[in-house]
């Protein structure tokens, strides 16, 4: 697509027609002075976008709504949500915009969303807008979660807007690009639930089938069918947040998604120091989702996802919360399974291996690490260098390395693959003192860094000279980390 053949472009508007009841028409702000801070040309080329294009100015009017292709409908989508544990019946898009959909080479169908493109209906006071800073921190972690292979929605550009955004002081603005197989949420089917319109309810389920779980369509209960596929989704995708040792910060129900992927980057981070009650959020104050309580708060909110589907699970109520039931108690055996499956994975264990002998070894190991406070990427990472008799890296990580010692012992004994730990142990994260760094620099108008960033973390498996500062710990002067919500 050359800049000429900008007026070819096409978005569908699948779901402003199939679903009016949860879509507001809307446009987002002009901006005359939008500025390209940070293209994603790989993923412009997956979705069959020239990076040429979205270079120029038409493209960057087209990444920040300014420009609606043909056929699209812009809309802010509604969804209600349980926000901290507490109800909130109408939060919606406040400062986001789904501009349409895309096919992209594969022929699969992905949403092209904005945030921070100006107040909707749904904005609450807000002023519906984005800066620099955090919408570069979703980029930043977003494309790192993806090359770690965690199912995720992605980022195609950030927008300098040039315009200041008053926050705690004047800051600059911007519009994140964002992409993903669509923005249905478990507040989604809250919001039709609330309403009433069984109907409505009955169309939105039908929709998400179609859109992601094609092959549920013509099952007895269809409703139960996509409870059951959102159920083992999530719990793939929490036990490898787990894997990897990341916090979401903020897994409201509005912050759920119905396909599986991880969305709305907004107080995350990933654990440093060992530690299941590791907190980031400077909102969470009591700790709901601290990173050890994940789990437990996924499933929580496929129980609310339950709830809001109860009128087509079953005519009669009381079947369909015994249906609901059922259903949810999957949940925890398919984490389980998905969980024991990637530590095997990182402690280069057969499949074959004695189950009883490794979950003892898996216990013992989690507790060594919370006794030992050890840096959790760089632990795993380098315990394949015990595989190549050399323990010490990981040695010199325990206080007391004795304790330790002995279950290094029990581990090779069962011949780990260090090749096959390298290749799912990754040597770069966005570690968070990077990520602060090169967000200052970025909101001071220095993008260099963010680049360097993105460099390392979008190939982490593979160590590469001249990048050490990137697999290395924080300092001590960096200080107990807490992160904010972004607005």
């Amino acid at each position: 697509m050359s800049v000429a053949a900008a007026t070819t472009l096409t978005l569908g508007s699948r779901f402003a027609r199939e679903l009016p009841e949860l879509a507001v028409a809307w446009q987002a702000n002009d901006l005359e002075d939008a500025r390209l801070l940070v293209l994603n040309e790989p993923l412009a080329t997956e979705l069959g976008l020239e990076p040429a294009f979205l270079r120029g100015a038409e493209g960057v009017r087209f990444l920040t709504g300014s420009l609606v292709p043909a056929g699209a409908e812009p809309v802010a989508q509604a969804y209600a949500g349980h926000q901290f544990g507490g109800y909130s019946p109408r939060l919606g898009d406040g400062r986001a915009l789904l501009l349409g959909e895309i096919v992209d080479a594969r022929g699969l169908l992905h949403d092209i969303h904005l945030k921070g493109s100006g107040r909707t209906p749904f904005a609450r006071g807000g002023d519906g807008l984005a800066v620099v800073g955090p919408m570069l921190r979703e980029y930043i972690v977003s494309e790192a979660m993806h090359a770690l292979g965690v199912p995720t929605t992605r980022s195609l550009a950030v927008t300098a807007t040039g315009r200041a955004v008053r926050r705690e002081t004047m800051l600059p603005g911007a519009v994140l690009t964002r992409v993903a197989s669509s923005h249905l949420r478990v507040g989604s089917f809250q919001y039709a639930a609330a309403a009433g319109d069984e109907n409505l309810l009955r169309r939105l389920v039908v929709h998400a089938v179609n859109r992601h779980y094609p092959h549920l369509t013509g099952a007895a209960n269809t409703s139960l069918a996509l409870l059951r596929a959102v159920i083992a989704a999530q719990a793939s995708l929490i036990a490898k947040w787990m894997l990897i040792g990341f916090v979401h910060g903020v897994m409201n129900t509005d912050n759920m998604t119905i396909s599986g992927e991880t969305i709305d980057y907004g107080p995350c981070a990933f654990v440093d120091l060992f530690d299941p009650g590791a907190v980031y959020s400077s909102i969470d104050l009591g700790g709901r989702y601290a990173y050890g309580n994940q789990p437990l708060v996924a499933e929580w909110n496929l129980v609310r996802l339950a709830e809001a589907l109860l009128p087509t699970l079953h005519d009669d109520p009381d079947q369909a919360i015994a249906v609901a039931q059922e259903a949810l108690r999957a949940f925890r055996p398919q984490y389980g399974a998905a969980w024991s499956a990637g530590m095997r994975a990182k402690l280069g264990l057969r499949n074959d291996s004695d189950e009883a002998v490794i979950g003892s070894l898996i216990t013992d190991l989690i507790d060594l690490m919370r006794a030992g406070a050890v840096d959790y990427t760089s632990f795993f990472r380098g315990l394949s260098g015990i595989a190549r008799a050399d323990s010490t890296v990981v040695r010199g990580m325990f206080l007391d390395p004795a304790p330790f010692d002995a279950w290094a012992r029990r581990w090779t004994e069962l011949d780990p693959d260090a090749e096959a730990m390298d290749a799912v142990n990754p040597v770069y994260i966005p570690r968070n003192h990077l990520v602060e760094e090169a967000l200052d620099a970025a909101t001071q108008g220095n993008i260099d860094l963010v680049q360097r960033l993105l460099d390392a973390v979008t190939n982490p498996h593979a160590r590469r000279p001249g990048l050490e500062v990137y697999a290395a710990p924080a300092p001590e002067s960096f200080g107990r980390y807490r992160t904010f919500c972004g607005t």
